[in-house]
């Protein structure tokens, strides 16, 4: 992973209307190691709802973690790919998230490049991360 904080003068236009993006988060209760370790796996769902085909080159996404604080991560596509939307084309794909507290949140940006040249971004919406109070291994603070 590559750790950035981008100069926010120097980012791509962000265009609502391009890309509609759905994330579900989930709990991986067998993959966490509560009191300091919770997984979080998220489903993340790309539909191209613009007129113009464009392909996903790069990610950043903000990380919160209510214990360890704030973190910023950015690379390249998004699990090895870098997927080229039709208008119409959705792209699905899941991934996962450490935190070292029961609870945080992300949200980030994904850049968008068209056949043109011309980039920009398309807004992660944020999702909640939060252990449930139901798992027995999770010890409320």
């Amino acid at each position: 992973m590559i750790r950035l904080v981008g100069d926010p003068d120097r980012q791509p236009p962000i265009l609502s209307g391009e890309m509609r993006i759905t994330v579900q988060p989930v709990y991986s209760h067998g993959h966490s190691r509560p009191p300091h370790r919770f997984v979080f796996v998220y489903f993340i769902r790309i539909e191209n709802v613009g007129d113009e085909s464009a392909q996903l080159f790069w990610r950043h996404w903000r990380i919160h973690d209510a214990t360890a604080g704030d973190q910023e991560v950015a690379g390249e596509g998004v699990v090895g790919e870098c997927p080229l939307l039709a208008p119409g084309d959705v792209h699905e794909y899941n991934s996962f998230c450490v935190l070292e507290g029961r609870s945080g949140f992300m949200e980030g940006y994904y850049h968008f490049r068209r056949s043109d040249g011309s980039v920009f971004r398309a807004r992660i919406p944020r999702f909640d991360l939060r252990a449930p109070s139901s798992d027995p291994d999770v010890r409320q603070a």
